[in-house]
């Protein structure tokens, strides 16, 4: 199988998903083995089985009884085995109960169903919807400010608008103080862009990179949930901390809480929202048809989404010995879904590197699927619908001024950098 493509390198991802590939793996290959080397410092490990179509992503995402998400966690990389008990007190790292008993080694059955009960009460569209207005302000203020402050016509999306848009929209929903906010910048950084040169890991006594997600690397970020939530004891507010903090979560599941909306709740947005910009600057037609009102904003909300979902991979481990798309597959071998490839699927999706901003049906996987659906769906989804909005009303039709920059990553979809400038005639320096 050494002549199929290789979609496990990280550095490939800064030029964009390896979509030609996705492709030829899909093709002839829709379950494939993929070389797990050494890179960026991070050692070597087992190998493990890409999934590109969308059918079997589908069935995995939808299968926690066969793919568990607690056996291995949902990283590529393998967890040291001494941080895997303390990792499994993250939902995301549980599996639902299973209705036969669950296999040796497999943790978190029986908390899954639980904490997600407990934090969708304090995460509904009701409390997310009353951040709406303050969105919108927050949208209109910064979409303002780089128009206005643009040098040459050239203004930089993500560091004017994207960042501090995701991250000051989720401080608000969480509660988290103003002068408390560059702090989830710096842990979210830390977490999603180890794979990335110009985030140089913390390195252990041995020389070797310090796995981000470990005790030691977020105990920082555990002390400052516990401070909040008792904070918001004293002082409760309508946002989520206030919520958790007075519901029944144990002190450990509130700090693994806050670690996954931080990081979760930071990058969907953070990854997503110039995403969608990079494909509208590359494609005039499908932006004129925003303007115009022939496309609206919510389907091409999810039609962005399709395009560039905010998160590339998630892994699953094997619990028995199964058969998926024909291909043989062993009790404990790693098995990584492929977003990006399943929402480009021939088999799903029409003309699927057409942009088309009325496409319907769009059952793209960008948040996922089966039980560990993104919970904060929604509001990824609002704040997007109305970053959009407000874009339409306060920027000139835009085109790129400049190459994006894209973070190294093999999990985060993320751009670092995205120069858009007017694209009338005369509008603006070209580039």
């Amino acid at each position: 199988m050494s002549d199929l493509p290789d979609v496990f390198d990280p550095r490939r991802y800064a030029a964009g998903p390896p979509h030609d590939d996705y492709r030829e793996l899909r093709e002839r290959h829709p379950v494939a083995w993929q070389e797990e080397y050494e890179v960026l410092g991070w050692p070597a490990g087992p190998g493990f089985w890409a999934v590109t179509r969308h059918a079997d992503v589908v069935r995995v995402l939808k299968d926690p009884v066969t793919y568990s998400s607690a056996l291995g966690a949902t990283q590529i990389r393998d967890p040291d085995p001494d941080d895997l008990p303390f990792i499994r007190r993250m939902m995301l790292n549980q599996d639902p109960s299973p209705s036969s008993p669950p296999g040796p080694g497999r943790g978190g059955h029986h908390d899954h169903g639980r904490l997600r009960r407990l934090v969708s009460r304090a995460f509904t569209p009701g409390r997310t919807d009353r951040f709406a207005a303050a969105v919108r302000t927050r949208a209109r203020t910064l979409l303002g400010a780089a128009r206005d402050g643009a040098e040459d016509g050239v203004s930089d999306l993500v560091t004017e608008v994207t960042d501090d848009y995701a991250l000051l929209n989720l401080a608000d929903l969480l509660g988290v103080p103003g002068s408390d906010r560059g702090l989830l910048l710096e842990w979210t950084e830390r977490v999603i862009g180890y794979q990335d040169p110009d985030e140089p890991p913390v390195l252990g006594p041995d020389g070797r990179p310090v796995n981000p997600r470990s005790p030691a690397m977020l105990r920082e970020m555990f002390a400052y949930a516990q401070e909040l939530a008792a904070y918001k004891r004293r002082e409760p507010a309508d946002d989520i901390m206030t919520a958790l903090a007075h519901g029944e979560l144990g002190d450990a599941e509130l700090e693994m809480f806050f670690f996954l909306l931080t990081v979760a709740g930071n990058d969907t947005v953070r990854a997503a929202a110039p995403g969608g910009f990079l494909a509208l600057a590359g494609d005039p037609g499908a932006q004129r048809a925003l303007r115009d009102g022939e496309a609206g904003v919510d389907s091409a909300v999810e039609e962005l989404l399709r395009w560039h979902p905010p998160v590339l991979t998630f892994r699953r481990t094997a619990v028995t010995d199964t058969v998926l798309a024909g291909q043989r597959v062993r009790s404990g071998d790693k098995v990584v879904v492929f977003h990006a490839s399943a929402n480009h699927d021939e088999r799903v999706f029409a003309h699927p590197h057409r942009l088309d901003l009325t496409r319907a049906p769009n059952p793209h996987v960008s948040f996922g699927d089966g039980p560990h659906v993104c919970l904060g769906a929604h509001f990824a989804r609002l704040q997007l619908r109305v970053l959009h909005e407000e874009a339409l009303r306060l920027l000139p039709p835009y085109t790129l001024a400049g190459p994006p920059r894209r973070l190294v990553s093999h999990f985060v979809n993320g751009i670092k950098s995205l120069p858009l400038e007017p694209s009338g005639p005369g509008r603006g320096r070209r580039g």
